[in-house]
């Protein structure tokens, strides 16, 4: 039994500043998780969250991908998944359409895992990330200090 996660959105926003919102460790913690992400391929970080039943609050990553300022892929391992994350930006005109595809479930307890994090991928993707970008200047730079966001919120 396997399951993959995909969401599709288009942000009104230029490329680079999509992408820094994407890769910058103070904007991530703002829409997933504290963590000691660095685009750079090769690179080992962690995700630190409140535990929960069957996990301990923390997920184990490792940069598979980078082609800046288009595709970004990263191992997700914690608890019952040992999952790949791949997000792909695109270019246009009037904003940024970006694919946003979590991996590899596979078993019965890594599907229900899939199921709980589909719907928080869902609201990353249409809300948090939406709104970390409203908080960003032209260049990308955050314009305030909100607090960290919670996967499991």
């Amino acid at each position: 039994m396997k399951r993959d996660l995909r969401f599709e959105v288009i942000y009104k926003h230029p490329i680079e500043k999509v992408w820094r919102a994407l890769t910058d460790p103070k904007a991530i913690a703002q829409w997933l998780m504290e963590n000691d992400f660095e685009p750079r391929l090769g690179h080992k970080f962690m995700f630190h969250s409140k535990p929960q039943p069957g996990w301990d609050g923390k997920t184990y990553c490792e940069v598979i991908e980078l082609d800046p300022p288009r595709r970004l892929a990263y191992t997700w391992r914690g608890g019952p998944i040992d999952t790949l994350l791949r997000i792909t930006l695109e270019p246009l005109a009037d904003g940024t359409p970006m694919v946003h595809e979590h991996t590899g479930f596979r078993g019965g307890k890594a599907l229900m895992v899939s199921l709980i994090m589909g719907s928080g991928w869902k609201g990353i993707v249409n809300k948090r990330i939406p709104a970390v970008l409203a908080r960003m200047d032209a260049a990308g730079n955050l314009t305030d200090g909100v607090a960290p966001a919670k996967m499991c919120e």
